[in-house]
């Protein structure tokens, strides 16, 4: 198991994770976090909110070799795992087998179901549905009230539809899977809490693959029932994929946009330049990878449990210890981007970590950067006079989620 030092005079010394954000500048990781590179060390130890030490690794080289290497596995349930929450280590035994938390042969049999779902050209087709949403969200903002909440009014509802569309998933419920992904995504939740909001989402997300095992459509879920259908799936096992895609497309791409627009908006120059180019699509997206480096919105994760020796940068990290990848300190690593603090949209940053490494980076994220380059283009050309509405010290940040962003964001224009 992870190694407790907890009374000895090393774990006086240990940094904890996670360590708080500085309001000075809450767009950035924490400065504990960040302070860590100083130490010139691939991994460290750090003490976690049980007690426990897992290993943190804060360089870029370090996360892409952990978290390709096959003796590391994200499997919640075995020996050492650094479990983020309360709720999931009281869960971990008791969770099913699916795309998130299974390795090697296993894995790779749970994500071909869902890697033709999410081919770059089937999500470039959805492009031109993308903007028309996007037109017609603006188009909503610009005739509503001022000031307004932008995470509501945009933020969140572009992909929510989206994801909706893509699975097959009514818009209609979307008050009822936002609430429960908040519960999901929420540091502090209680084991009870955490259940209750799982069965819920599963029992809903079964009954609609059941519905279009009967009628079929082109969308995620249909394709799903087809493979319980003939035999590929059970239900049980098709509900979770599901669930884990509702949550995870439509919560991470709303508050990479609300981050996102809250911090070019805090930057100026790089506003200007952005503007100036929102034409240009290969800017454009580029200035979309910066971002992505900049904010890193899963800034909790990735974490791995150690199945067999491993020795990086001179230290040996044992079989039934756990490591925590941090993505935030990889993509803020100034060896791999020079200057990590200074937001520059011309920066060659695709090399970032934000969606993960390894063959659990997220399938998904073709989509979310195609929001993102049609959401911050349009935003920034349709409302040039765009501007906070509030002092960043009064924006309230979540610190207490495992997907970084904002609860609201009010803007004027």
């Amino acid at each position: 198991m992870t190694e407790s030092l907890a009374g000895t005079d090393a774990a006086e010394d240990m940094a904890e994770f996670p360590s708080p954000r500085s309001g000075a500048c809450p767009f950035a990781p924490p400065p504990g976090l960040l302070a860590l590179h100083d130490t010139g060390k691939d991994v460290v130890r750090a003490r976690t909110w049980d007690g426990s030490t897992p290993w943190v690794a804060v360089t870029h080289d370090a996360l892409r070799k952990l978290l390709a290497d096959p003796r590391l596995s994200a499997d919640i349930g075995a020996p050492g795992y650094p479990h983020t929450t309360e709720a999931m280590k009281a869960h971990a035994d008791q969770m099913q087998p699916s795309i998130n938390n299974t390795d090697g042969a296993e894995h790779t049999r749970w994500r071909r179901m869902l890697t033709s779902s999410f081919t770059r050209h089937r999500m470039e087709k959805l492009r031109p549905a993308i903007q028309r949403i996007t037109d017609d969200l603006i188009d909503g903002v610009l005739a509503g009230p001022r000031p307004t909440d932008l995470n509501a009014a945009l933020s969140l509802p572009l992909p929510s539809l989206m994801i909706c569309e893509l699975l097959g998933v009514p818009y209609g419920d979307h008050e009822f899977f936002q609430e429960h992904a908040g519960v999901t995504n929420a540091r502090f939740t209680s084991a009870r809490e955490s259940a209750a909001t799982t069965q819920a989402l599963r029992q809903y997300i079964a009954r609609l693959i059941e519905a279009k095992m009967d009628d079929p459509a082109e969308d995620v879920l249909s394709d799903l029932g087809a493979r319980v259908k003939e035999g590929a799936l059970t239900l049980e096992e098709a509900a979770p994929l599901g669930h884990i895609l509702l949550v995870a497309g439509h919560d991470t791409s709303a508050n990479m946009i609300t981050l996102g627009t809250a911090l070019l908006l805090e930057n100026p120059d790089q506003l200007a330049a952005l503007r100036a180019n929102c034409d240009d699509p290969a800017y454009v997206a580029n200035a979309v990878e910066e971002l992505l480096r900049y904010l890193t919105i899963p800034h909790l994760l990735a974490r791995r449990a150690v199945v067999e020796d491993i020795e990086i940068d001179g230290e040996t990290i044992r079989a039934g210890e756990g490591v925590i990848a941090s993505l935030p300190a990889a993509n803020w690593d100034p060896a791999a981007f020079p200057e990590p603090a200074k937001l520059d949209l011309a920066r060659a940053a695709a090399h970032h970590l934000a969606f993960s490494w390894g063959p659990h980076q997220c399938i998904g994220q073709q989509l979310a950067r195609i929001e993102l380059h049609v959401v911050f283009s349009t935003l920034l050309r349709r409302m040039p006079t765009l501007q906070l509405a509030c002092d960043v010290s009064e924006l309230k940040f979540k610190e207490d989620s495992q997907a970084y962003g904002i609860y609201e964001l009010p803007v004027t224009w």
